[in-house]
């Protein structure tokens, strides 16, 4: 077998631009805002250094920032428990049971390249109380559930658990089209080895199919974690974080302290929590992911 030898040069040539590209739109930006999160600045006049008094201020002083934490929380790890199995389960059933699934698969995958101005508005519309023409509601009216009818989105207890019911519908199909593929790379064979020794069904996904596309199903659990974090224009739309803070998320509470409130250090500090977080979620779920890849494989 011929090995193709390469210069160390070459490899820069080649590597190096995408590589300072990469740090100049990731790694600068990071440190700008650690450098902006010591001072105290609206933005636009002269700063004035303020060391950590930022960062104390987040960790003790503010009374939007931990519920903010919760609610990020709230919609990364019902993310991961809700949509991340049902999806596993859609993708399961579409590759045993249809024959043609592109169509079925990209019928699923539509909400996804929607504006999120149009589902929130779509789902705003849905949410509202029965007399602004909610439909959720007229449809408990109609079935006699009138106990049940709640305004989604201005009951501080129900607001939440809405925003994620459509962050749930809308990347539903994402994932759905990640682990079907990752579910028609398995090769066939394994399948009719497994059906020959008696495992079909419930046993050949649970011994074959699971274990087989963890590498790919980690790649949800990271898209779908790190993307719950950062989630910003659906809370934008349809609620704008009320009421009364009741769906304020970390990327929601950075954006109003930096661009409405004119505390453009605070909010770079509230940025560099929101990075760090993100970092730590995911070393902590490649972490998981390679002892699960090892012990299956």
């Amino acid at each position: 077998m011929k090995v193709l030898r390469v210069k160390p040069w070459t490899i820069a040539a080649f590597v190096g631009p995408g590589l300072l590209l990469y740090v100049c739109l990731v790694f600068v930006p990071i440190l700008v805002s650690v450098y902006n999160g010591m001072f105290d600045w609206n933005g636009i006049g002269a700063s004035e250094w303020a060391g950590f008094a930022n960062f104390h201020k987040m960790l003790f002083n503010d009374k939007v920032f931990w519920p903010a934490v919760n609610h990020t929380l709230q919609m990364a790890i019902l993310s991961l428990v809700i949509q991340l199995p049902v999806a596993l389960f859609v993708a399961i059933l579409i590759s045993r049971h249809v024959r043609r699934a592109n169509f079925l698969v990209t019928s699923y995958f539509l909400p996804v390249i929607l504006s999120v101005v149009v589902i929130g508005q779509l789902w705003k519309t849905i949410l509202n109380p029965a007399s602004q023409g909610g439909m959720i509601n007229q449809i408990l009216d109609k079935i006699g559930l009138h106990a049940w009818t709640h305004s989604w989105l201005t009951e501080p207890k129900y607001a939440m658990y809405s925003i994620i019911l459509v962050g749930l519908w809308q990347y539903l199909g994402y994932h759905v089209l990640i682990q079907f593929t990752g579910i028609q790379n398995i090769p066939a064979d394994i399948y009719e080895a497994a059906r020959i020794d008696g495992a079909d069904g419930f046993k050949a996904d649970r011994y074959i199919t699971v274990p087989m596309i963890v590498p790919i199903f980690k790649i949800s659990v990271v898209l779908s974690f790190i993307g719950s974090l950062q989630s910003f224009d659906r809370i934008l739309v349809m609620t704008a974080g009320g009421p009364a803070h009741a769906t304020e998320v970390l990327a929601s509470h950075m954006y109003y302290q930096s661009f409405l409130s004119l505390k453009y250090g605070y909010g770079s500090a509230i940025a560099c929590f929101l990075v760090v977080f993100s970092l730590a979620a995911t070393v902590v779920v490649n972490l998981v992911f390679n002892q699960l890849e090892k012990r299956y494989t």
